[in-house]
C-alpha cells in the first residue's frame, strides 16, 4: 500500500479544500508514491518524534500541525530548527503529510473527539459550514439513468449527511436537433427528436464536481451532455467549527471544573464564572477558538472550553458563559485517537501488515511551574 493510497482516503474524511485558505495543509516532505511500511501520528515533528519513528520503522508521519507553515526562504543545516528537521525527513525517507485545519472543520475532527474525551451526547457543529455544496442537474435517457447516478454515487456526489445515494429524478422529454456535424447517439442529425429522459439531481463538495463531471462524460450516451449547476447556501452538515454536546447529567460550575480537569488530564486552566448554577450544554473548539464565544452563548451553552484566550476575551465573557482556556495541545491530542482508528481500520479491510502508531510521548512545548 503506498502513501497516496492511504492518504486519498484520509483526504475523503478530512478534504484539504475545506481547510482555511491561508493554511498549508496535505503533503509537507518527500514522495506519495513510496511504499508504506508503518505509519506515526503526532501533533507536529519534533527530534523526539522523528527519532521514534526511526525506531519503529515509520515513513509515514502524519501530523496535526504543518511543519512548513511561513514560506521557508533558505534551507540552513547549520542554524534553523525546521531546516535540520526537513535534513532528517529526507536522509531517512519519510514522507510527512499534515492535517490542520480541515482536521478543526471535518466531522469526528479535533472539536468531537473533544466533546467525546468529555463525555457528552448528542454532540454536532457549533456552527456549520455553508455555502460549499452546489446542486448538480444532469438530462439522461431513461435506460442510462443509473450508470450515471452510480458514477456520480461513486466519486461522492449525493452526500447529504448520514445519507448517501440521494437523488431526485423527474422523468419528461428532451428535444434536439444535430448540425451535419453532429453524430448523434439517439436518432438522426439534421432531424428533430424527440427522447425520454430523467432530469437527475444531486447534491454534492463544490470540490468535487470536477471529478464527478469528468467520470458523467465517460457512461453518458450523449455527444453534449446537458447539465445545469447551480451554487447553494445550504449548511453543509458534514463540515463546520467546534462542536456541542450535553452531560449526561448537569452538574453545578464548580464540579464541572473538577470534571474537566480529570477528563482532560489538566494540571491547572484558566476561567471565568458565568451566569448559570448547573451545567448541562457544552461547546467546545479544540485549539484556538475564541472567535465562536458569541456562537456558543447564542446556541444556550452552559460553559465553552477552548484555548488561546486572550485578558479581554475573559473580560467579555465574565457572567455571560463560564469559559475555560483548557490549553492548544491539551484539547487537540485527542484527536489523533479518531484518526487512529480511521486508519486502522482502512488497513484492516486491506490485510495489510502496516501498522500504525500514536507518539507516546508529548510534544507540548508549555511547562507549568509549581511553587
Amino acid at each position: 500500500m503506498t502513501c497516496k493510497e492511504i492518504l486519498k482516503y484520509f483526504e475523503n474524511w478530512v478534504p484539504k479544500e475545506i481547510a482555511w485558505q491561508k493554511d498549508n495543509v496535505g503533503l509537507q516532505v518527500g514522495l506519495t508514491e513510496r511504499e508504506i511500511k508503518n505509519i506515526l501520528l503526532c501533533l507536529e515533528v519534533t527530534d523526539e518524534t522523528l527519532d521514534d519513528a526511526i525506531k519503529k520503522n515509520c515513513n509515514l508521519i502524519i501530523t496535526h500541525h504543518p511543519l512548513l507553515f511561513s514560506p521557508l526562504k533558505k534551507i540552513d543545516l547549520h542554524k534553523d530548527k525546521i531546516s535540520k528537521l526537513i535534513e532528517k525527513i529526507i536522509k531517512n525517507d519519510i514522507t510527512l503529510y499534515s492535517a490542520h485545519t480541515n482536521l478543526d472543520f471535518t466531522k469526528d475532527g479535533v472539536s468531537f473527539e473533544l466533546a467525546k474525551q468529555l463525555g457528552l451526547k448528542e454532540i454536532d457543529f457549533l456552527l456549520e459550514s455553508k455555502s460549499n455544496q452546489l446542486k448538480l442537474v444532469v438530462y439522461v435517457p431513461v435506460d442510462y439513468v443509473d450508470k450515471v447516478a452510480e458514477v456520480i454515487f461513486e466519486n461522492g456526489g449525493g452526500e447529504i449527511g448520514e445519507y448517501s445515494h440521494c437523488s431526485f429524478r423527474t422523468t419528461g422529454k428532451g428535444t434536439f436537433k444535430g448540425t451535419e456535424k453532429s453524430n448523434p447517439a439517439i436518432g438522426k442529425k439534421g432531424f428533430e427528436e424527440e427522447v425520454d429522459e430523467v432530469k437527475l439531481e444531486v447534491i454534492l463538495d463544490s470540490w468535487k464536481l470536477k471529478n464527478i463531471l469528468h467520470a458523467i462524460f465517460k457512461v453518458h450516451p450523449y455527444e453534449e451532455v446537458a447539465y445545469d449547476v447551480y451554487p447553494l447556501e445550504n449548511s453543509n452538515s458534514k463540515y463546520g467549527a467546534g462542536a456541542a454536546g450535553i452531560l449526561e447529567n448537569p452538574i453545578a460550575p464548580k464540579e464541572f471544573l473538577k470534571y474537566v480537569s480529570e477528563k482532560l488530564k489538566l494540571k491547572n486552566f484558566r476561567f471565568v464564572e458565568g451566569s448559570k448554577n448547573q451545567i448541562s450544554k457544552v461547546a467546545v473548539c479544540g485549539g484556538a477558538g475564541t472567535d465562536l464565544i458569541k456562537e456558543a452563548i447564542a446556541s444556550n451553552a452552559d460553559a465553552f472550553i477552548t484555548a488561546d484566550i486572550k485578558y479581554h476575551t475573559f473580560q467579555d465573557a465574565a457572567g455571560e458563559i463560564l469559559l475555560i482556556d483548557a490549553g492548544h495541545y491539551e484539547t487537540e491530542i485527542y484527536s489523533l485517537n479518531e484518526v487512529h482508528r480511521r486508519l486502522e481500520a482502512y488497513i484492516g479491510k486491506a490485510n495489510s501488515e502496516i501498522k500504525v502508531f500514536k507518539y507516546n510521548g508529548s510534544t507540548n512545548p508549555i511547562i507549568f511551574y509549581n511553587n
